[in-house]
Parts: structure tokens; sequence; C-alpha cells
């Protein structure tokens, strides 16, 4: 193949929609091949926008991982909503996503409403998640209802992000929308997100797990400090303090996440250690506080504090 035959490097921005509960943070991380989005199957657990990048030798794909859009109650609610709104204008294609295990309803309807009316002339296409759950007649049928809610000109594609079925047709349809442009990012480079953000979230990832319906919407946790440790022997490995405060609203959601004489905690720091030491690459002492913030999602001041 010459130089003339050659295709143009492409670049763009995606950004997954859609329900609370998808795949979107799943389907991000299966693309980029790293977790950089957590996941969870609380509703709205995703509260910032986390950028992962998928380095292809003909192409790089931005994928900006949202909040779900839903109907806000608090003010932290709008907030959420208000960076969605902000991420729609900006990308080159919004895939909306669908799960092949549950009937399209009207949360689905409204959500692609927003999306038409926020974004109408942003490239929309059809992504079927999940697809490993149903068998293929039901997969069929699913595509079948995703295409007519979206209208014949979205392409629809059905990928598992568990199994990796498809997913690298999706890239390959997403590339192909792109406009031939640049790499924005380093290759290599797998998010560009601060690292005290992706601990905090990892924290908070192994927090809602197991607890109680009232608490996810609850729970925000900070870095307060990240320390190498100095002491250590040269034959030792090298060790970083990190202490992070876990905030809820109330004494009662307090005793959740502690649990009877620490054991929840226990448990969260030993899951989120695991993942921190992952992406610092280095042994890591995880100490976690819990504090009451009362109504903190309601409160500009305290939300302000905690990055919204």
């Amino acid at each position: 193949m010459t130089d003339h035959d050659t295709p143009e490097f492409r670049s763009g921005f995606v950004c997954f929609v859609g329900r609370p509960n998808t795949g979107k943070s799943t389907l991000t991380n299966a693309l980029v091949g790293e977790k950089i989005a957590i996941t969870s199957n609380r509703p709205q657990t995703t509260r910032h926008t986390i950028r992962g990048i998928v380095n292809r030798p003909d192409a790089q794909l931005i994928l900006v991982d949202t909040p779900g859009l839903h109907r806000p109650r608090t003010l932290l609610g709008q907030r959420l909503n208000d960076l969605v709104r902000d991420t729609y204008s900006e990308v080159d294609v919004i895939g909306v996503c669908i799960p092949a295990d549950e009937a399209i309803g009207p949360g689905d309807r409204w959500i692609v409403e927003q999306v038409r009316t926020m974004a109408p002339s942003t490239t929309v296409i059809g992504v079927l998640t999940k697809i490993d759950k149903v068998a293929p007649p039901s997969v069929a049928k699913q595509l079948l209802a995703l295409s007519n809610l979206l209208g014949p000109e979205a392409e629809v594609v059905p990928v598992s992000a568990k199994s990796g079925a498809q997913l690298d047709v999706l890239a390959d349809v997403l590339v192909g929308l792109m406009a031939p442009g640049p790499a924005f990012y380093p290759d290599g480079e797998l998010t560009d997100e601060p690292e005290q953000v992706l601990m905090a979230e990892f924290i908070r990832e192994a927090a809602l797990e197991g607890v109680r319906d009232e608490l996810p919407h609850s729970l925000a946790v900070t870095i307060d400090e990240v320390i190498p440790r100095e002491d250590r022997r040269e034959d030792q490995a090298p060790m970083v303090d990190v202490h992070a405060i876990l905030y809820v609203e109330r004494d009662s959601q307090k005793g959740i996440v502690i649990g009877h004489k620490g054991s929840r905690l226990k448990h969260v720091g030993t899951v989120a250690r695991g993942q921190i030491e992952a992406l610092l690459g280095t042994k890591v002492f995880l100490d976690l506080r819990v504090k009451v913030a009362k109504d903190w999602q309601r409160d500009p001041k305290q939300l302000r504090r905690m990055g919204f």
C-alpha cells in the first residue's frame, strides 16, 4: 500500500447516554480496555464526566462517560443533569444505550427526546447493551425496537461489554463517523482523570456494594491527603499513604457504612486499596474516615467542597 492509499487518521469524542444502569460505564471500560469508570447496579452511580481514551493505529476515540440523565430531586441532581447537557453539545457522536433484556419505556423515549432537543445536529447511533443476557431472537426483536425509536438514519449496534462481543464492530462504526484529525492525547494514555478523582471513585464504588437503597445518593468521597511514605528501607517496596473521607447525610447512614464493629468499612478499604494500588503501581496504606455532612446534596457550599 502506498502512502497515497493510507487511510487518514481520525479522532473525535463520543458520549454514551441512557437511563441509569444501562451499562454505559461498563461499556466505556470495555472499549478502553482498563477500568477508568466505576460501575454499580445502583442508579446514578456516575457523578463526573470521565474521559476514556481508545487508541488505535488509525484513530483515537475519546469516550466521555457521564451521569445518567434523570429527573432531578436535589441540587446535586440538577448539577449532574447540567453536566450531561453540556457534554451533549461538545461531542461528535452520541450513543443511546438500551439494554437487550429490558423493554423500551417512557424513560428511554424521554432521553432520546432530550438528546434531539439539546444536540439537534449531533450524530446519534443506537447501542444495544447486555446482549449476553438474552437469546438471539430477543436481540433481533430489541434491535428493531431500538431502530424504530431512533429512526432509519441511525446505525444500531448490538454489544456485550461483559463477553466482548461486537465491541470491535462498535469501535469501527464510531471511527467511521469521525472526521480526519490528529490524536488529542499521547498514545498509551487511557484517561485524563486526575488520580485523586479515580481513587475517590474506587472507594465510593466499594462502599456502594451491598448497601440499602437510601444510601447511594447520600454518599460522597473526598481524598484528604496522598503522602509518599518516607521511612521505607531500601529493601522495602515504596508505599503511599492515602487518607480519604466518606461523607453521608445522617448518623444512621454512618452506621451502615461502618458496619458491625467496623466490618463493612474494613471490607470497603480492602476492595478499594487493591484498585488504588493497581492505579498507582505501588503499595498503599488506605485510611478511611466516615463523617456526617447533613443534607449536603442540597447545600451549595457543601457541594462545592465535594467538587460538584
